[in-house]
């Protein structure tokens, strides 16, 4: 479901991120990729990190060629606690230390409970929840709880009213939501917040693809209060806000960037039914 939305012209300063460095797991495509975009844009170095370490390359190469930060390719699997770890250390060599972390990784398809898989439901459960708790904690212990810092957990809305095929991203994802407040209480007093991010239904992405079946752009948009899908850009920019000084005193909390669409029971999937 390819996107006709144009990049976001940017009210930021393009320096608002000097001598930052982000970790984005999952960035080598999609949402997270965007997230990248929109940090570099703005003066933060980025690492993305995804398991194909030739379309991370490929990612790299693009994201600095439309940008003058740096970015590094590591490849791990975010269920891969030794991998993870190890990729963390590549990454503090790299750039000495990171502030930011963006738990983009995630797996989802459509499936009816009754015919889910044990396999599907535990992937889903494992990249989403297990590598959000891998990540965060290997990201607090090697470099946050020093100097302090923010991630970020991208999480969804469909779980907000109970959508139809998506028991196994749910479930995942109400996980992702509660270790959002559990860790801004417990890494606060290091001065590390911790925040989500929900989008709704973004044009241009494969989770829209995925996601979307054979409905266009136009029938989606019907079922969104505002009238239109979100950009990748509506979510790189949020996170953004989240990791400015401006955000000082938001933690714990979960920004939904949907348009409205959840408000409306995420009709999207139950016309599916």
């Amino acid at each position: 479901m390819a996107s006709s939305l144009k990049p976001m012209a940017s009210s930021f300063n393009p320096n608002c991120l000097a001598n930052q460095v982000a970790v984005i797991t999952g960035g080598g495509s999609g949402i997270c990729m965007g997230i990248a975009r929109v940090f570099m844009k703005h003066g933060a170095d980025v690492a993305i990190l995804s398991r194909n370490y030739e379309k991370l390359k490929k990612a790299s190469e693009e994201l600095e060629a439309d940008t003058k930060q740096s970015c590094f390719p590591v490849a791990a699997d975010v269920r891969n606690y030794d991998q993870m770890s190890e990729a963390f250390d590549k990454i503090m060599n790299r750039f000495g230390s990171f502030n930011i972390l963006v738990n983009g990784a995630a797996g989802n398809f459509l499936s009816p409970v009754a015919s889910l898989s044990y396999n599907g439901f535990k992937s889903v459960m494992e990249i989403d929840a297990h590598g959000t708790f891998i990540a965060s904690q290997l990201a607090y212990k090697k470099a946050l709880k020093e100097k302090g810092g923010v991630i970020l957990n991208i999480s969804m809305t469909l779980h907000y009213t109970g959508t139809p095929f998506q028991t196994h991203a749910g479930a995942a994802k109400s996980a992702v939501d509660a270790m959002t407040k559990h860790m801004a209480v417990e890494f606060g007093p290091k001065k590390v917040r911790v925040n989500g991010v929900a989008p709704g239904p973004i044009g241009g992405t494969v989770g829209m693809d995925k996601l979307g079946g054979k409905m266009s752009p136009k029938q989606i948009a019907k079922g969104i209060p505002l009238g239109k899908m979100g950009t990748v850009d509506d979510i790189g920019y949020t996170c953004m806000f989240l990791c400015l000084k401006e955000a000082s005193f938001i933690t714990g909390t979960t920004v939904v960037v949907d348009g409205g669409e959840w408000l409306g029971g995420g009709g999207m999937l139950r016309s599916l039914m």
